[in-house]
């Protein structure tokens, strides 16, 4: 990597640093035969000095290697502190390597805590659309307000990512993805909603079954090219976390669902891992290697807010009564299952102990509240295997951490509908000690509707549960120091361009209280 400062602040680190020689690379007279940021542009994990700028060249997304010649390529980068790039603050050279891609992860620091920048790539004539992202305010300054959106679950199949472009749109300081980025399934020309009817065909994947590298690489290339979802990237920075889809669906540590040899299904998730990685902002730290991707970290907004983004896949271990949703079996009460694996327990224990913000956030994929799925005549409470509810052990001893804080807000998606409701320990019995929210998703699903079908009886059978809505689209989170809200933002359809959006219910949270109320 080369780097011109022309500030004192400006600092960069990236994973091509002193790796390429100049002769090895593709200089910037490189003309290319398409544009070559038609993925658009991403920045991701914003921090009080910073945050990483993302591209990726790709001339010919869908084509073999995006297009790009097999050679490192030399791509500048600017960051301004205004959108009309009057007064850039820093600046470099980064080396798109083939090896990840041609994908480009800029790690940008030295800037001014709180306030918004903008950023752009280009390669000779060439040059990407701007995108914005915002610096946090520094860890400990008092901080009187946070507001960012929540979202996730956008299978390309089932509707239009209409929803990323009102969140575009949306004011917000940053967003939190919970997953679902893809889905892996090859194409289902006949869709079948959760009635068991066909729904509206709205488009179809490119290619089969995702197993190798390039099948991954293919498939992030499809769902980056749609537009809303350049707007939303564009729009803020963005904090990732991956869920399932994004290798295959209800994978955990090296278990893939058909119950294959472990080591084969090791290298798929390797690929999945590279794939994630080369279309995601991410930090050097979080780079894919032989035991997998650092995903769960910790992100501080001031004296306001701790967020700790979670990992529920890579060191969990087996669903019980071989997945799906099930009656009650001894799997429920294995006091040697783990949600979130000894290591990241321990990290997050330490966190919530040491109090240091006035609202604690768990950014996470998978249901907590223990909810009984009945929606008919079954005579036995089911429980979604592959979420928190099927292991009692892990979760009293998540609820046993947050017990005493009177600050803890779960944030959750992978259910494909809007959910709220108190987390009580005990099963959902005993004691209320935090709130969750879940997050719809931004397709998956199709259109849905105000109400799913069952939802009553749902409602009826959790008492804890407090709200649930099954429209498609995204929340935003409104942080003060004495109460939290939550926007349950939701579109008509997603299955015909432009619905509009509408709040479906404005939920809120007294600081100190695990009480829900409803506007």
């Amino acid at each position: 990597m080369t780097t011109r400062s022309i500030t004192r602040r400006s600092v960069v680190g990236g994973i091509a640093a002193g790796l390429v020689a100049a002769p090895a690379i593709v200089r910037s007279q490189q003309v290319f035969t398409a544009y070559p940021f038609r993925l658009g542009v991403a920045a991701g994990e914003p921090a009080a000095d910073g945050f990483v700028i993302w591209t990726k060249l790709a001339p010919d997304p869908l084509n073999e290697h995006g297009g790009m010649p097999m050679a490192p390529v030399a791509v500048d980068w600017q960051v301004a502190a205004d959108e009309r790039f009057g007064s850039i603050v820093a600046r470099g050279t980064m080396i798109a390597r083939p090896e990840l891609g041609h994908a480009v992860h800029v790690e940008v620091s030295g800037l001014l805590p709180a306030r918004p920048y903008w950023y752009r790539f280009s390669v000779g004539r060439e040059r990407s659309i701007r995108g914005r992202a915002r610096t946090l305010p520094l860890a400990g300054a008092p901080t009187g307000r946070v507001r960012f959106a929540v979202a996730g679950c956008q299978h390309y199949e089932d509707g239009l990512f209409t929803a990323h472009r009102h969140l575009a749109a949306e004011d917000i300081d940053f967003v939190y993805h919970y997953g679902d980025y893809i889905y892996e399934g090859r194409s289902s020309p006949v869709p079948v909603g959760y009635d068991g009817r066909s729904r509206r065909f709205v488009r179809e994947h490119e290619g089969q079954l995702l197993f190798d590298l390039a099948d991954y690489r293919r498939r992030y290339a499809q769902y980056k090219l749609d537009p809303d979802l350049q707007a939303a990237h564009a729009s803020a920075a963005w904090f990732c976390t991956f869920d399932d889809h994004e290798v295959e669906n209800n994978w955990v540590d090296e278990i893939d669902q058909a119950g294959g040899p472990p080591e084969i299904f090791a290298l798929r998730r390797a690929a999945a891992f590279q794939a994630y990685y080369e279309h995601m902002p991410f930090r050097r730290a979080a780079f894919p290697g032989p035991n997998g991707m650092q995903i769960y970290r910790r992100a501080a907004v001031g004296d306001l807010l701790d967020v700790h983004l979670l990992d529920t896949r890579q060191h969990r271990s087996d669903q019980p009564c071989d997945d799906g949703f099930k009656p009650r079996c001894d799997g429920w009460a294995d006091r040697k299952a783990t949600v979130l694996g000894a290591r990241q327990e321990a990290w997050l224990d330490a966190a919530l102990k040491a109090k240091r913000a006035r609202w604690n956030a768990l950014a996470q994929q998978i249901m907590v509240m223990p909810l009984d799925r009945r929606t008919g005549d079954e005579p036995k409470p089911l429980r979604n295997m592959d979420s928190w509810g099927a292991y009692d052990i892990p979760r009293e001893r998540l609820l046993a951490k947050l017990g005493g804080l009177g600050n803890a807000v779960v944030l959750t998606g992978d259910e494909h509908q809007n959910f709220a409701g108190e987390l009580r320990t005990q099963a959902g019995t005993g004691e209320a000690v935090a709130v969750e929210f879940v997050g719809t998703s931004i397709s998956s699903g199709g259109d849905g509707a105000d109400r799913r079908t069952g939802a009553d009886r749902i409602l009826l059978e959790n008492p804890f549960l407090k709200y649930s809505n099954d429209r498609r689209g995204y929340l935003v989170c409104d942080v003060a120091p004495d109460r939290w809200q939550t926007a349950v933002r939701v579109v008509e359809r997603v299955t015909t361009p432009d619905a509009p959006i509408a709040t479906a219910a404005t939920i809120t949270v007294e600081h100190g209280r695990t009480e829900l109320h409803l506007s």
